[in-house]
């Protein structure tokens, strides 16, 4: 029965917006879709991102047929490094996706072993036991696919990130005729895209932000500064159409930007006459009104373009009165303290800050509820799964589901790690497995866990104070006074008086103790006086050093 059992293993993005990664199992067989990275929140301090916990696949390594990439987007792309340092797979991706993961394995030094294969939509592979077909899905980065899986055990429908645009920037909209005929074959599980299961109606055409563009450009006297991500090549497109229109030249600033829209010209997706951009140098040189400047930075992030140019940290240039910034996105849940901080300190610096609240400069590039209905009319799968969102989203989305029709207990509402069995047409919920965070941390992965961020926590909020501690190596007694150094607790000059009643606390229990296990004592102690005296809880260490 096992042998015959299909088995669906989400390893991210499910309960949540990013890290998207899904297993496709039959027999010995393993079919992995996506390998992406999720933005930390803002309480997970110093994490430069988080990938998802694949350590089930590691088990199972030599199981893995190939690796599906669906589209650009680093919640779908930015993992693949860390997966392939462990698992040797063929990788399957669209002629722009696969530019992007080229250039993230070289910078790893790990293309030249790597086996790459570039599929299009239309297009069929078979890959173990999977017949795959790709279809077109549009979306908010050009060449993204969905997935049409035919397996042993029935037709499964993987929907990737979509909406239904009849008028995208690439001309490219989704395959609505696929779409039918796949549900005309009769379709087991549908697999589709949750992120705006909250949002009523239809998601905007792109086209929007041409109308939105042409006003800021027509308005703004300075240099406009447009943030997006340097993923967003069809905001690039728009921007420069913008540009050429008003006459100015286009720089592109942060190697990410600069790289993706090199690869993005050199393969056709992002068509630009070539005097209509020019070097960030030659950028800075023109006058104000000639120029625009694509920046990363929308979501807050401090190292990212306008993270630094809203602080006055930015190397190569800096704000100037008149600059008029464009956020053009929307704040990632999670993120929008960040990006409200951000906009806020542009605004002190001096610049005019336009953001999708107050003008069109973004549309999202995922489905709303009448798209996804329409998608599930269109599928008219057996069984449904939500994915790609916070539980709300994926609630939401179920709810959407039963609206049109599909039985509550054909729709399965599971997070990550949770196992969806397929076996002899009907579904089970299965065991689960692991499927939380790996926190990428510099160049150290996975080796930042709960203790650590916990002890981040309570570093960022109380501080810490330090006692070293001279004593007699015989008798174990103090030799000279407690040195205290504290950081991030209180201004050592507005309390004196605490910390001396601190070191008289520390020679009535050095008297008292004799030396033995002083260190925890004294750690123990100085934690409670602290709290009952200034109600915040520092991080107390202590440490002595023994003198004959």
């Amino acid at each position: 029965m096992a042998s015959k059992t299909l088995r669906i293993v989400p390893l991210g993005g499910l309960g949540e917006i990013g890290k998207n990664m899904m297993t496709v199992e039959y027999g010995d067989n393993i079919l992995v879709i996506d390998t992406g990275i999720m933005f930390p929140e803002n309480d997970m301090l110093g994490i430069d991102y988080i990938i998802p916990d694949f350590n089930y696949l590691l088990q199972k390594r030599d199981k893995v047929r190939g690796i599906i990439v669906t589209h650009g987007h680093e919640d779908h792309t930015g993992a693949i490094r860390h997966v392939i340092e462990e698992i040797s797979a063929p990788i399957y991706a669209t002629r722009l996706t696969r530019g992007l993961l080229e250039a993230k394995l070289t910078r790893g030094g790990m293309l030249k072993d790597i086996k790459l294969n570039t599929v299009g939509a239309g297009e069929q592979v078979r890959v173990g036991p999977f017949e795959i077909e790709f279809f077109h899905v549009c979306h908010s980065i050009p060449d993204g696919v969905g997935l049409a899986i035919t397996t042993p055990a029935g037709l499964i429908v993987h929907s990737g990130d979509y909406k239904f645009d009849h008028t995208p920037v690439d001309g490219w909209p989704t395959d609505f005729a696929k779409l039918g005929e796949l549900g005309g074959r009769g379709v087991l599980a549908l697999m589709a895209d949750s992120t705006n299961a909250d949002e009523p109606g239809w998601t905007p055409s792109e086209t929007v932000i041409d109308r939105a563009f042409d006003d800021v450009f027509r308005q703004a006297e300075g240099r406009i500064l447009i943030g997006t991500f340097a993923s967003l090549i069809s905001r690039m497109a728009q921007a420069a159409h913008a540009a050429f229109n008003h006459g100015r030249s286009m720089a592109f600033v942060g190697t990410s930007m600069v790289e993706n829209a090199r690869i993005a010209r050199s393969l056709g997706y992002l068509d630009v006459p070539d005097e209509l951009i020019v070097p960030l140098d030659e950028a800075l040189r023109m006058p104000p009104s000639k120029v625009i400047l694509m920046c990363t930075g929308t979501q807050g992030e401090p190292s990212s373009i306008l993270g630094r140019l809203s602080t006055g940290t930015n190397r190569q240039f800096d704000l100037i009165r008149g600059d008029t910034v464009v956020l053009s996105s929307h704040p990632i849940p999670g993120n929008e303290e960040m990006v409200h901080r951000t906009i806020n300190r542009l605004l002190q610096r001096g610049a005019d800050v336009v953001y999708d609240a107050i003008a069109p400069v973004h549309v999202s590039g995922h489905a709303r509820q009448e798209e996804m209905k329409l998608l599930l009319r269109l599928i008219q799968p057996k069984y449904f799964v939500p994915i790609h969102g916070e539980l709300r989203h994926l609630k939401q989305h179920a709810s959407l589901a039963r609206e049109i029709g599909i039985p509550a207990d054909q729709v399965a509402v599971v997070e990550n790690g949770t196992v969806i069995e397929f076996s002899e047409g009907m579904m089970h919920i299965g065991e689960r497995v692991p499927g939380g965070y790996v926190f990428v941390d510099g160049s150290g992965v996975g080796d930042i866990g709960p203790t650590v961020m916990r002890e981040r926590e309570a570093l960022a909020r109380d501080g810490f104070v330090v006692v070293h501690l001279h004593l007699d190596g015989e008798s174990g007694k103090l030799r000279e006074e407690p040195e205290i150094v504290s950081k991030g607790f209180v201004f050592v000059r507005d309390a004196e008086q605490l910390f001396e009643d601190a070191r008289t606390k520390i020679d009535h229990l050095a008297a008292s103790a004799n030396g033995a296990h002083l260190e925890e004592l004294v750690e123990n102690e100085l934690s409670k006086y602290f709290y009952a005296e200034t109600r915040r809880r520092p991080m107390v260490f202590v440490f002595a050093s023994r003198h004959n």
